[in-house]
């Protein structure tokens, strides 16, 4: 006879644990204690056992009914119902060990074995241990689509879209990282392709006339502030470098005789070293400031610190106290005057992205532009520096004349 409600709340066990049966193997379990506990009995491979649904009322009658209903269709495929929990027991604290966090932390150490530079390290380690930190704990099987794009909507609405789509493709990284080692079986970061706002293109600043670009030059050879920033900024003017290349020069890096600067892979935005030519005014420039840093590996080492490089802000400054403004030219919007102004000119479109050091995203095209064109290299250092001298000379003339 099946159980009711009633029979159960009222079924109390004295000095002999009670039975009550609810049919198709399926007992409530009274200790003379009072506890009451859910009981299945069944045969599988010839065998007697018992398996255990929980306690009344944590479990209630028709979730017991439901779990006795479960472990018979599994007797009636062949399967053992109490192999099946213990699997699902193990799958869940396999789960619970394999959280977004520890599966991110891997990922980072993956990074780090591949040879990631550390911006790039460091990049990614903000935005999964600080943006993301909400998943941290949870298991990664567990994260859905909806709640990924209510912390990425957060973010995008305080301003930061460039953050919230940053954020959205390092943990499909780590997402798709957790299935290729078998720890997950999708990527809910997929669904939400499309569904992030673009960022606003925020040009760098950069002087891209001639006549407005020499009078800037002229500017900074008459700088009178600390000499490394002077240098700095003609440095990043001749060599066509980013101000992080300039910043972090040393000394076992340049070769006067061979006239090169050896940038290392470490410091390249595509993992790769890259060789600069130095224009003979280059070469000037850096046999001026070589004695004053001396003892430190820096060619161009802070203010406040021989040990430390110059920061990007103290270029920054040195164009502001020259009197040009963040609207009117940056540290890195030398890069942009050069590409711009030599193409204008008509010079050799590929020498010039080789000299900015630019990927070519074809391996073979790349190793080959890379031994081809160092000679024009050579050559486009050489004319943009004698250019650049020719617009200092004109600013003066036309000064003086005035």
């Amino acid at each position: 006879m099946a159980l009711t409600q009633f029979a159960i709340v009222n079924a109390a066990a004295k000095d002999r644990p009670l039975k009550l049966s609810d049919g198709g193997g399926l007992h409530l379990f009274v200790t003379p204690g009072g506890s009451k506990l859910w009981r299945f009995r069944y045969r599988f491979l010839g065998r007697e056992n018992t398996l255990s649904f929980g306690s009344f009322p944590t479990v209630p009658l028709g979730q017991a009914r439901e779990k006795r209903n479960e472990a018979r269709r599994l007797l009636a495929e062949g399967k053992d119902p109490a192999a099946k929990k213990r699997l699902d027991r193990i799958a869940a604290a396999s789960a619970s060990r394999n959280t977004f966090g520890a599966v991110a932390a891997e990922y980072i150490e993956r990074l780090q074995d591949e040879g990631a530079s550390e911006s790039t390290i460091a990049k990614n380690r903000w935005l999964l241990e600080d943006l993301a930190a909400s998943f941290a704990k949870r298991p990664i099987t567990e994260i859905y689509p909806a709640e990924i794009l209510l912390v990425l909507k957060r973010i995008e609405k305080s301003g930061r879209r460039e953050t919230a789509r940053r954020l959205r493709g390092v943990m499909g990284a780590v997402f798709r990282f957790a299935i290729v080692t078998l720890r997950a079986t999708n990527d809910p970061t997929f669904a939400l392709r499309g569904a992030l706002l673009k960022p606003a293109v925020n040009h760098r600043a950069a002087i891209t006339e001639e006549e407005p670009f020499g009078r800037l030059m002229v500017a900074i050879d008459e700088y009178d502030g600390w000499p490394t920033l002077r240098v700095a900024l003609q440095l990043l003017a001749l060599t066509m470098t980013r101000p992080g290349d300039v910043r972090h020069m040393r000394r076992s890096e340049v070769s006067f005789s061979k006239a090169t600067w050896r940038i290392p892979a470490e410091r390249m935005k595509m993992r790769r070293p890259h060789d600069v030519p130095l224009s003979r005014q280059s070469l000037t420039i850096l046999r001026d400031i070589w004695p004053l840093s001396e003892g430190s590996d820096l060619v161009l080492p802070s203010v406040r610190s021989r040990a430390k490089p110059l920061s990007e802000n103290a270029m920054n400054s040195a164009l502001r106290r020259l009197g040009y403004t963040k609207d009117e030219m940056t540290a890195h919007g030398f890069r942009s005057a050069a590409s711009t102004i030599l193409n204008e000119r008509g010079f050799n479109r590929d020498v010039i992205e080789a000299a900015l050091a630019h990927q070519d995203e074809d391996e073979i095209r790349r190793i080959y532009n890379r031994a081809k064109y160092w000679p024009e290299r050579i050559n486009l250092l050489q004319d943009w520096a004698d250019l650049i001298d020719e617009w200092k000379r004109t600013s003066f003339r036309k000064f003086r004349a005035a």
